[in-house]
Order: structure tokens, then C-alpha cells, then sequence
């Protein structure tokens, strides 16, 4: 089976293409922000990117004669994990941005018009980053206005747990798992039998903070900021999510810049690097209580799990919960595909509604 996967994001198009499990091809495309400039919504920028992906495999002398294209599912109605057939429905809300606007929204979109082309071929999304299969008791906060939402690392973290099973003989739905996803956003997720029942909102300041986003914050304190008249709402969330975490601290987004600032003896980059990690160990602690302590391993996986600085230093906070599993980098385009083949293999896709 030949799969073409798309992953959009923010400042770069990626994609992939596999023949079965065995990557072909995979390229990264770079949109500048002069490039960007002139697209009011992301939605416009449709026909770029599309045309983009389409000149690479043609660079490539790639034959457009794919059995499905997978995207990379945008921000759309909470959904539970799987893969999806792209319809009407979901074209809806992927193009109008009804739920939000995000690059990854253009990935289904794209998949849908590069399969429309080839006979025979199907399009998908998979494990958006909406998947939502919380316990209702996740969900309730202190205040009933205000509930917790599912906004994660979904196909990294199902990817990872599904990987982790098959290596070691088990099946996903039969084991416990804490998996943190590190990278510019930090997600930790309590997966009970294949279900990821509790997990942190990586989006909208909660858990630990990151490279770039803020986490967690005491409540008070933020609410008498945002009314402190030096903050516009828009100033605020990018305050939460884009200029906190190592961004606030130090300046920078980069974990293994950080690194080698505490290499170098930087003290106040010491004590950053410190307490993020600080707070990774508290979240994984915290899944550990809604699994009521039992757990088959902690993963940690994402772009930082190569940061040996966080990875030495965090393993011995929590090793004693399970054993701990270190699955560096997100293979999303990999994902994505397997996804993809899983279903034309006769595995059932998740209907959008």
C-alpha cells in the first residue's frame, strides 16, 4: 500500500510518503514569514501549501498513485482516538475554523483534494489533537463555567503507547501507561487499558510549563494581571502560550540551548531547566494517583526526551512509580501513515459527525 501523509504546521509543511511500514521519501518544506504574510487566515493558504506538496513529489519523480493520503487532523470537535474517514462534515469544520484556526486544519483538507485526484485512493485524519476520552470527573474544575478540556499530543502519545505494546508482546488496551510528551508544549497522559483518561490541556496554560508555554500559574495572580491594563486579552495569550516557559525565563525555546547554558555554568538557567523538570515529575506523579498506582512504564518521549540534561535528572524523580521508557522524537508523518494502512487493512475508521 503507497500512503502520502501531510502535517502541516505553523511555519513548515511536512510530509511523507511509505510503502507499507517502509518510509520512501519524507521532506520538510519552510514558509518564511514573508511567504505567510499576505494569507489573512490559514485557511487561504490552501492552495499554497497544496501546490507545494505537489511540486516536491514531482522533484522526488514520485508517482501520484497513493491508496490513501493522511493528514494530520486539525482542531475540530472533540473526538475519541482513531482514524477518520475525511467527509463533508469534516471539511466543514476544518475549513471554516469553527472550533479554531490552526495550520494542522489544512492537513485533512489537503488529503482530501490529493485523494479526489487518484481513483481508488481514500483520505484520513488521525488522533487529532482533540481526541478526548477524559473521565467525566477530569473534567470538573472549581468553578461549573469553567471545565477541563482534552487538547494534547494525541498521535504522538497513541503512536508511542501502540509502539511500546507491540515491542514488548502486549496489546495497548491492556496496559497502564504515563506518557509525557516533551517538546514545545508539554503533555502527560494517564492511558488506562488504550483510553487516555486524564491528561494535561498542552494548549491552554495547564500542566508544566515548557519551552514556549506558560502551564499552570496561581489563578489569582494571573487574574490580576490580565486586569492590570498593561495586557490586551490577545498579549495575555500569547503570554500563555508562545512567550512563557523557558521563553519568559531565558529568551529562548530551545531545550538543549538551555542545556548548554547550565553546561556553561549559567546559574539562572540551572534553576529553569530545574523546576520544568520539576514539573514534569509532579504531573507524572499526579497520573500515577489516577491510575491508583498501577502503571505498566512512563514514557518519555518527544523532542526533548534527546535532552539528556532532563532526561537524567527526571528519570530518578519518577522511576520508582514503573519503569521508565525514553522513545526520543514524535514521528508524526510515520503515524500518521500507519494509520492510514491500518484501516486498509481492514481496521474500521471513525465516522466525523
Amino acid at each position: 500500500m503507497k500512503i502520502l501523509s501531510i502535517n502541516p504546521g505553523s511555519t513548515s509543511t511536512k510530509l511523507g510518503v511509505y510503502d507499507d511500514e517502509t518510509k520512501v521519501c519524507e521532506k520538510t518544506i519552510r514558509h518564511s514569514a514573508d511567504e505567510l504574510k499576505d494569507f489573512a487566515k490559514v485557511s487561504e493558504q490552501f492552495l499554497f501549501r497544496k501546490e507545494l506538496i505537489l511540486n516536491v513529489l514531482k522533484e522526488e519523480n514520485i508517482a501520484i498513485d497513493f491508496n490513501a493520503v493522511v493528514g494530520r487532523g486539525g482542531i475540530v470537535k472533540p473526538v475519541e482516538a482513531g482514524v477518520y474517514e475525511v467527509n463533508a462534515a469534516l471539511k466543514k469544520d476544518l475549513s471554516e475554523g469553527i472550533y479554531g484556526e490552526h495550520a494542522s486544519n489544512l492537513g485533512g483538507l489537503i488529503a482530501a483534494e490529493i485523494a479526489q485526484s487518484i481513483s481508488g485512493c481514500r483520505a484520513f485524519i488521525a488522533d487529532p489533537v482533540v481526541v478526548d476520552e477524559l473521565q467525566e470527573v477530569a473534567r470538573i474544575t472549581g468553578l461549573p463555567m469553567l471545565k477541563r478540556r482534552s487538547l494534547f499530543h494525541a498521535l504522538n502519545q497513541k503512536a508511542t503507547a501502540r509502539r511500546y505494546a507491540k515491542e514488548n508482546g502486549k496489546r495497548y488496551e491492556d496496559l497502564n501507561l504515563i506518557i509525557a510528551h516533551l517538546g514545545g508544549g508539554i503533555s502527560v497522559g494517564a492511558h488506562q487499558k488504550g483510553r487516555v483518561i486524564d491528561v494535561n490541556n498542552a494548549v491552554d496554560a495547564d500542566g508544566p510549563f515548557s519551552p514556549e508555554r506558560a502551564g499552570a500559574l496561581p489563578t489569582s495572580d494571573l487574574a490580576t494581571l490580565c486586569f492590570s491594563g498593561k495586557y490586551t486579552l490577545a498579549e495575555v495569550k500569547k503570554l500563555l502560550n508562545g512567550k512563557g516557559g523557558l521563553m519568559a525565563h531565558l529568551g529562548i525555546n530551545e531545550a538543549h540551548v538551555a542545556e548548554q547554558r547550565v553546561k556553561d555554568g549559567d546559574k539562572q538557567a540551572e534553576l529553569v531547566m530545574n523546576a520544568m523538570i520539576y514539573n514534569i515529575a509532579k504531573e507524572i506523579g499526579a497520573m500515577a494517583a489516577v491510575l491508583e498506582g498501577k502503571i505498566d512504564a512512563v514514557i518519555l518521549t518527544g523532542g526533548i526526551a534527546y535532552n539528556q540534561y532532563v532526561v537524567s535528572n527526571l528519570t530518578p524523580k519518577v522511576a520508582f512509580l514503573a519503569p521508565v521508557v525514553v522513545y526520543a522524537g514524535e514521528d508524526e508523518l510515520g503515524a500518521l501513515a500507519m494509520g492510514g494502512l491500518r484501516v486498509l487493512r481492514g481496521e474500521a475508521t471513525k465516522t466525523y459527525q
